[in-house]
């Protein structure tokens, strides 16, 4: 595995194998790898013949009294993962790198619509942070194929939405939840989840997967469904963020006639915050 500290550096490499007909395939991260992170390297091997992941902890998309600093860095072990999974190159930049000229001043990227509900509500201008790295990112690598997992289905469907509106040359592809054994969704952020708390955890997926399966039997009453599901997570005791159907394109609330429906949540444990999510396809 080759790493790149420079935009320059990579881009060098990058421009010999595309003379080469090689297609390249990028997975972005902020590092503190976990095996959810391996499965978008290992899918990505399957249908490129370059792989390309990022490190980097973008300041611009933490909230004033959010963790960036906190953050985990594990830069060592992360590139003994990406190397026994396959990656071919590691771009890991640091800030003056990405942003030359600061934070302030840097030009920005703004999705107008799904980035201020469910997640965007509570972390204002998270989403303006994670398109402008996005695409830049995007304009350093230039991959034929961008990976990225479904737990944070709001950032997938506003990173399709920037790519189509930006007429990027970019397949955006997902990759399916990875899952710890008892059903949490696998994120760096599990950790501070309390040994008391963890038992009831999974109280998130389980409350989701209720209200799926509640329209797949036909029930249409959203309001009453999102409701009773966060009864459910606080009488787990946890603090519900949200718990709404969504059209699964345009994150708008579901409609009566939504073929495409998916149910997403995030709730808050004593030191963590969780998000899930599940979709109902009825085509």
């Amino acid at each position: 595995m080759k790493i790149f500290h420079t935009v320059n550096g990579l881009r060098d490499d990058l421009i010999q194998d595309r003379l080469q007909g090689l297609k390249i395939g990028f997975v972005p991260t902020m590092g503190n790898l976990h095996d959810g992170h391996l499965a978008l390297l290992h899918q990505a091997n399957q249908t490129n013949d370059i792989v390309v992941c990022s490190i980097f902890v973008n300041a611009l998309q933490f909230g004033l009294n959010e963790d960036w600093d906190k953050y985990p860095r594990t830069y060592e072990s992360d590139c003994e993962k990406l190397r026994a999974a396959g990656c071919d190159y590691l771009f890991h930049p640091d800030d003056v790198e990405m942003y030359p000229n600061g934070l302030d001043t840097q030009s920005r990227v703004i999705c107008p619509t799904m980035t201020d509900v469910l997640c965007g509500a509570s972390r204002p201008g998270h989403f303006e942070g994670v398109t402008t790295v996005v695409s830049k990112l995007f304009n350093i690598v230039q991959p034929d194929e961008a990976i990225f997992g479904i737990k944070d289905y709001q950032q997938l469907a506003v990173i399709r939405r920037m790519a189509e509106d930006l007429c990027m040359p970019i397949q955006i592809t997902s990759a399916p939840i990875h899952r710890e054994a008892d059903g949490l969704a696998m994120s760096s952020r599990n950790r501070y989840i309390t040994e008391d708390e963890r038992p009831q955890a999974t109280v998130l997926k389980e409350s989701l997967d209720w209200i799926a399966s509640q329209i797949r039997s036909g029930n249409r009453a959203f309001s009453e469904l999102e409701a009773e599901a966060t009864v459910q997570i606080e009488r787990a005791g946890f603090a519900v963020d949200y718990v709404t159907c969504s059209n699964s394109k345009t994150l708008d609330l579901a409609a009566d006639d939504d073929s495409e429906i998916t149910v997403l949540g995030a709730m808050f444990t004593e030191s963590a915050r969780l998000i899930d999510n599940v979709s109902i396809s009825e085509e």
